[in-house]
């Protein structure tokens, strides 16, 4: 796990445009974890969530604070596993063939910045690995962000 680290280290070293980091990070993620339809930013802006620089099909543009997992993760600013999002109440499908998600909040110090969000079309797809994984790279990212 340490050498993924340090070659995201490398990947966003030198770089602080938040909108450059957002994309390649996505890109990382969706190339280092294997199986997933979905890996993306939504990016707080008063009582929304918005789309952020992602990888994967089109996606809904806006998530209203506290809906959807995206909504639950921000609310409850912890992250969030859902093996079956079929199974959870108010998911939102932005896409039809996601069967698990996993959202992680994007915190520096006590400001929220938004959220990691991946989909699989598998269920039961993430672990509490793959959520230490993505709550270290979630970490690195907001320690770059200019506040």
């Amino acid at each position: 796990m340490q050498e993924k680290y340090a070659q995201y280290h490398a990947l966003i070293e030198g770089e602080t445009d938040s909108i450059a980091l957002m994309a390649n990070t996505s890109a990382f993620i969706m190339e280092t974890m294997p199986r997933l339809n979905w890996a993306g930013f939504y990016i707080l802006r008063d009582t929304d969530l918005v789309l952020g620089p992602f990888q994967g099909k089109p996606a809904c543009y806006r998530i209203a604070l506290g809906k959807g997992v995206c909504g639950y993760c921000v609310s409850h600013q912890k992250s969030i596993i859902v093996p079956d999002v079929h199974a959870f109440p108010g998911h939102i499908a932005c896409d039809a063939a996601s069967r698990s998600e996993m959202v992680v909040p994007v915190l520096r110090g006590s400001i929220l910045y938004g959220v990691i969000d991946l989909d699989s079309a598998e269920y039961n797809r993430f672990t509490d690995e793959d959520r230490l994984f993505i709550e270290q790279i979630a970490q690195i990212f907001a320690e770059k962000l200019v506040v």
